[in-house]
């Protein structure tokens, strides 16, 4: 009898459930239970053999902690399915659309800027990058030999690079709002989408030029002229898309102006040797990076009816751009042989040749996504060229 006490106190312990195991029983129990219920309104597998009475639904006991676990399993498991179902039929959608991610200017700016900044493309430098290289290209060959270039004028000509690149958008956004409301890429521009009125644009149109009025006055006379000319090419370039298949070859007269007139600021006047064959490789460097970046949009050109070299080219865009590639790459030889420039520049070049071959030969002109991260590329290609042209005139 004595005996029988602790064998009965051991199995009473070993028989007690156990509050985990309890909870992790009866979770499995209640997935099994949803899944097979979801399947067949009888929950019971086996509708010819008789349940025993402890394992049947009517008399299995659940702790109230545990009835709140299979709630919230019940809860997780719906809307689990329901997010993968919903996010299975918006994959293909979501390849599709154009993501618009928040940008600096949207978490620092105050709500009344953001237009503008915007309409000014503030959050996308990269135009301002490739507006400014042509301009510290001819500064740095304007340099005498052995010295750094003017640090002011190459300060001078970054702002105004980048009041130029703003009211260039400005512009075109003005006139291309009709356009890019049929567009996925540009609908959501300020103008186009009515966060702005033309009005509220042409008045900051107004303010950029006032600006850059401001720093084309700190040049000289010659420089002066020669930078208001360029006006005309800046109000004229949005209209060139409906009428000729070549926009970007009067884009690339455009933005590489400021090779002409970077070395006019210091010099005072321009050496056609030097400043025409560097302004050439500009435009045909323009034709490259702007084809490719042209491809994003071509099937939505099509339907506007808009031109552009993406669509002239077609199929044989790589061999075209190819073509302009070499001309650039041997017209920027052409102008560091004028300007007798040092070896360095030579060995830059053949590296930013590479970087260019790149460009094109890797381009996947059917993917939205690698026509832009190959055109954003190009600010290295800038960067190398001045690179080359700084070192080898600090060494010639």
């Amino acid at each position: 009898m004595a005996s029988f006490w602790p064998v009965s106190r051991a199995s009473r312990r070993f028989l007690k459930p156990s509050h985990s195991f309890s909870r992790t029983l009866f979770a499995v129990s209640s997935t099994y239970q949803l899944t097979t219920t979801s399947k067949n309104p009888n929950p019971n597998p086996y509708p010819n053999a008789t349940l025993l009475g402890p394992f049947t639904q009517r008399h299995r006991w659940t702790p109230r902690c545990v009835e709140f676990d299979l709630r919230l399993l019940a809860h997780i498991s719906s809307s689990s399915s329901s997010t993968g179902a919903k996010n299975d039929g918006n994959r293909a959608s979501n390849d599709a659309k154009v993501e618009v991610e928040a940008s600096w200017i949207d978490l620092y700016l105050p709500r009344q800027a953001r237009p503008y900044a915007k309409l000014a493309r503030l959050d996308r430098p990269i135009g301002t990058w490739l507006l400014a290289w042509p301009c510290m290209w001819s500064i740095t060959l304007a340099a005498s030999p052995g010295h750094l270039p003017d640090i002011k004028m190459m300060t001078l000509f970054g702002c105004g690079a980048l009041l130029l690149r703003g009211a260039g958008c400005t512009i075109n956004d003005l006139l291309d709002r009709d356009i890019d409301t049929m567009v996925e890429r540009t609908k959501l521009r300020p103008v186009a989408s009515g966060l702005l009125t033309p009005f509220k644009g042409l008045c900051f149109l107004g303010f950029q030029l006032l600006l850059g009025l401001g720093i084309l006055l700190q040049l000289n006379n010659y420089s002066r002229i020669l930078g208001a000319s360029s006006l005309l090419l800046v109000f004229s370039y949005p209209l060139m898309k409906r009428l000729t298949f070549w926009p970007q070859a009067y884009l690339g007269l455009t933005f590489n102006w400021g090779a002409l007139l970077g070395w006019a600021a210091v010099k005072g006047s321009i050496d056609p040797a030097i400043v025409l064959p560097l302004y050439l490789s500009g435009v045909c460097w323009t034709l490259v990076y702007d084809t490719i970046y042209a491809h994003q949009d071509k099937e939505d050109d099509l339907k506007v009816g808009v031109k552009s070299t993406a669509l002239r080219f077609g199929d044989s865009t790589k061999e075209w751009i190819t073509g302009f590639g070499i001309v650039c790459i041997s017209s920027l030889a052409l102008s560091g042989y004028n300007a007798e420039i040092g070896w360095p520049y030579y060995a830059f070049l053949a590296a930013a040749s590479g970087q260019l071959a790149w460009q094109i030969w890797t381009a996947d002109l059917s993917s939205r996504v690698d026509c832009n991260r190959k055109f954003v590329s190009n600010k290295w290609f800038g960067a190398i060229i001045f690179s080359g042209i700084l070192f080898g005139k600090l060494s010639s």
